[in-house]
């Protein structure tokens, strides 16, 4: 594990963020946080959740914290390569996964980072992209 690179999705940053997940904690301890980032896709739904939500000052103070101390990788046109191959992949298998999913999990790959989720749509893609839940303990 010396030099993966790790890409958190929305709901495992969303986890980060509520400090929600003991076994999250605990990869997360071990990870150096020069290997974590997260997709500026990823940025948009938090920033989404926030604006959903302008009561939730702490919300927003925690959203904030935690976008400067990750890596937000921008989208970049081997990102939409990816994205094009992964939805044919997903296309020929039959299966399918929501907009958002489909362009960060492209993104992941794009970047050559192991996608971090617990999101089950999304873990069945281990074959086309490596994905991992720390939400659970190994």
């Amino acid at each position: 594990m010396s030099d993966v690179a790790f890409m958190l999705d929305t709901n495992i940053s969303s986890f980060v963020i509520r400090a929600a997940s003991e076994p999250l904690k605990r990869h997360l301890g071990k990870i150096p946080l020069a290997r974590l980032s997260i997709s500026v896709l990823t940025e948009a739904e938090l920033r989404y959740g926030v604006a959903k939500a302008p009561h939730a000052k702490n919300l927003a103070r925690l959203v904030e914290n935690f976008l400067s101390h990750v890596a937000v990788l921008p989208w970049t046109s081997e990102a939409a390569a990816q994205y094009a191959l992964l939805r044919c992949d997903l296309a020929a298998k039959g299966l399918s996964l929501t907009n958002m999913d489909m362009l960060i999990a492209a993104h992941a790959r794009a970047a050559g980072a192991i996608l971090v989720t617990n999101d089950s749509a999304l873990l069945r893609l281990a074959p086309l992209l490596e994905v991992a839940d720390w939400t659970k303990d190994s």
